[in-house]
């Protein structure tokens, strides 16, 4: 399908009409998930501007002490956490053309090319918004499809951050929809540094738009346990958090990441 056609306020207005039937008529989730199944789907996150070294180290620490899917970090300490987990099972992540989006394609290239060769196994980019509620959807696709091909090619995950708390429900279909149709291999909810994090009502929307053929990753305020299974049991597959320990532990973290 082209762009033309999946973007249209009728498809947009079909595929909102079909989740809220789908709301309707399926059963609550209640999956349960082990602490070690569920350390296996968080991104351990350090992405605050002041985090230094020795945070950084601990980050690679923790998540191999508890097997962690990754380390979610800022680009220039992707080769400081490869040198440090590269003989375990964590990956390195980090984000591309964070927080805010909206530096040009081939800034996020060249970002996402400098990541790769530093160690980055998996790449956050953000969605530009503006350009979103713009509705100039040949950019976002071209924009995406840029680091989902680069991606590709080095073997690498992609995930793209729709900042949720930004746009209305059918601004989320359309990102959905093209972040899709690009190739990338998750959707995820959010920075963590905007108004307000993940959702149980967003998680479910992107998954219902993106089906079987993406991921989803839901991030920003998952706190606890609780936060973390509703999520899960609302669709995502990966979780965003810098209280990962705490999360596993059965604690509850004020961070708001």
């Amino acid at each position: 399908m082209i762009l033309k056609e999946l973007t249209t306020e009728e498809n947009v207005k079909k595929i909102l009409d079909g989740f809220s039937e789908f709301q309707k008529s399926s059963k609550k989730s209640d999956m349960k998930v082990s602490v070690t199944e569920l350390a296996l789907m968080i991104d351990h996150t350090l992405l605050k501007p002041d985090a230094t070294v020795s945070e950084i180290k601990q980050l690679c620490a923790e998540a191999m002490q508890y097997n962690f899917a990754s380390v979610c970090i800022n680009p220039s300490y992707v080769e400081t956490c490869f040198d440090i987990i590269k003989s375990s099972n964590v990956k390195v992540c980090t984000v591309i053309g964070f927080p805010l989006g909206a530096t040009t394609t081939k800034t996020k290239l060249i970002e996402a090319e400098e990541a790769i060769k530093n160690g980055a196994e998996e790449l956050d980019m953000v969605l530009n918004i503006g350009k979103l509620k713009d509705k100039d959807y040949h950019f976002l696709y071209n924009d995406i499809k840029e680091i989902a091909d680069l991606s590709k090619r080095n073997f690498c995950t992609s995930k793209v951050i729709l900042e949720t708390c930004l746009l209305s429900d059918e601004e989320k279909v359309i990102a959905c929809l093209l972040a899709k149709e690009a190739g990338a291999n998750f959707v995820k909810t959010s920075t963590g540094f905007s108004k307000a994090g993940a959702t149980v009502h967003d998680v479910s929307l992107m998954k219902f738009v993106v089906g079987n053929k993406m991921q989803v990753k839901a991030s920003g305020g998952i706190r606890s346990y609780e936060d973390a299974i509703a999520m899960i049991n609302a669709g995502a597959t990966r979780l965003g958090a810098s209280a990962g320990i705490k999360i596993i532990s059965g604690q509850k973290s004020e961070s708001s990441y």
